[in-house]
């Protein structure tokens, strides 16, 4: 009951939240200091449906369904006081949807790169230090991508051949993209895909990770109020939701990695354990450092190969397909933000080098345009982790177990990479063990589980 409380009390401060925004951005406009008009235009149509002053407003989804353990008289009350906010919101909405519209819009500047702010080439150094927490200049994760997508494209290459397939890469690649079989017709068939991939794993978490959280996820659409602009998918504690408008964009053969990353064994799973880990901090429980967090998310796509989740070619270049995608990142970001790429020239290159649909492809290129320097995060973290587990087999050898590997990083939660880092040389040279990882004691016989 304290979530609807705390619930409750978000509506009513929202008002004052969103004047404080629009402040903020008013500051931004005067010094020159916006996001790109490209990547606000369309963007005003996901406050539309929050102009409702009824239930079919999304703010009283999580007031439609109540636990039981809350009394019928308790329920109501809250949902009498949550009309009653939500009817009061309705105008402070309608303010940031006119200045959104009518004043934000209208000044936002028309140039693309972060270093075109004002102070722009240490912004943009700074937002890189930030998301991924490594002293890497764009100059180099640039080199780095490039390197990636190379290197990526010859294992893809390879896979394509064993689908059987006689054409070309990008033959291929528009056959993907274009062939009915990979797509849903329904959003349940897409979401019981999700499913059954997660159901697979976690009939592989045994051999995969040693400390196994109780909690679990469940699998839920994106809202219909924001999917057109939403990514593929987002994990979070209570469910994983997968995004099921406009199917024929969504291809199936990138699910099971999509799944792995945002469900299981990635971000939800990551969010169990958070909840039931030994207490840290208040600062601790706050942070989330993208560099850690995104790239043990592209780790677990990688290790879906590795332990038998991928079943045919088709969702073998899926992965692939991811990987080359955080690989092309590298380039795009750092060509947009440092180098003056334009967003035509961003989209191109994207839909050459990338099997995604083109309307991923746009919403993901519009993202890094808004957004600088955390799509690089994900490729570079999960670089960091696999060159650990070179080391920890190297250095270990019949000695290593993934099991205890993984849990050697799960443990710390989000951390700057460079903590990543010491905690891996430490691993190692504790033999493979976690001293400091324990698991909870199983029961005893004759005790109640």
């Amino acid at each position: 009951m304290e979530e609807y409380r705390r619930y409750l009390g978000r509506l009513r401060d929202a008002p004052r939240y969103f004047d404080e925004q629009i402040v903020n951005m008013r500051a931004g406009l005067q010094r020159g200091f916006t996001v790109p008009k490209v990547s606000v235009i369309g963007r005003d149509k996901t406050i539309e449906p929050y102009l409702k002053a009824d239930e079919t407003n999304p703010l009283w989804l999580p007031l439609a369904t109540m636990p039981s353990s809350i009394t019928p008289a308790e329920q109501e009350r809250m949902r009498a006081e949550a009309r009653s906010l939500i009817a009061a919101l309705v105008p402070a909405y309608s303010k940031v949807l006119d200045f959104i519209r009518n004043e934000y819009l209208v000044k936002a500047r028309t140039t693309l790169a972060a270093e075109k702010l004002p102070d722009g080439k240490a912004y943009y150094q700074a937002m890189i230090r930030k998301f991924t927490t490594l002293d890497l200049t764009a100059e180099q994760i640039h080199q780095i991508g490039l390197s990636e997508v190379a290197r990526i494209k010859s294992e893809m290459q390879t896979t394509m051949q064993k689908t059987g397939f006689k054409g070309t890469l990008p033959e291929f690649m528009k056959f993907l993209r274009t062939d009915p079989q990979f797509y849903a017709k329904t959003p349940h068939e897409l979401l019981a895909d999700a499913s059954y991939v997660l159901t697979k794993m976690n009939g592989k978490l045994k051999d995969t990770i040693g400390f196994l959280p109780r909690y679990r996820h469940g699998v839920i659409p994106v809202p219909d109020s924001i999917a057109p602009i939403y990514t593929g998918g987002r994990g979070g504690l209570e469910n994983c939701m997968f995004n099921t408008y406009n199917l024929p964009a969504r291809p199936l053969y990138t699910l099971p990695a999509l799944a792995l990353h945002e469900c299981t064994p990635g971000h939800s799973f990551q969010a169990a354990l958070a909840l039931e880990a030994p207490e840290q901090p208040g600062f601790r429980k706050e942070l989330y450092f993208s560099g850690y967090g995104e790239g043990w998310g592209l780790y677990t796509e990688w290790l879906g190969g590795q332990i038998g989740i991928y079943e045919t070619p088709y969702e073998e270049f899926g992965q692939l397909t991811y990987e080359i995608w955080r690989a092309a990142r590298l380039v795009v970001d750092t060509g947009v933000h440092h180098y003056g790429w334009s967003r035509e020239q961003a989209l191109a290159y994207m839909k050459d080098t990338v099997p995604l649909s083109e309307h991923e492809i746009t919403t993901e290129v519009d993202r890094y345009i808004a957004w600088p320097g955390q799509a690089v995060a994900y490729k570079l973290g999960q670089m960091q982790i696999l060159r650990h587990r070179r080391e920890a087999e190297q250095a270990l050898g019949t000695k290593f177990d993934q099991r205890k590997f993984h849990d050697a990083i799960l443990a710390l939660g989000a951390v700057p990479l460079p903590v990543l880092a010491e905690r891996m040389a430490k691993f190692i040279a504790d033999g493979g063990e976690n001293p400091e990882v324990r698991p909870p004691p199983l029961p005893t016989a004759g005790s109640t589980p």
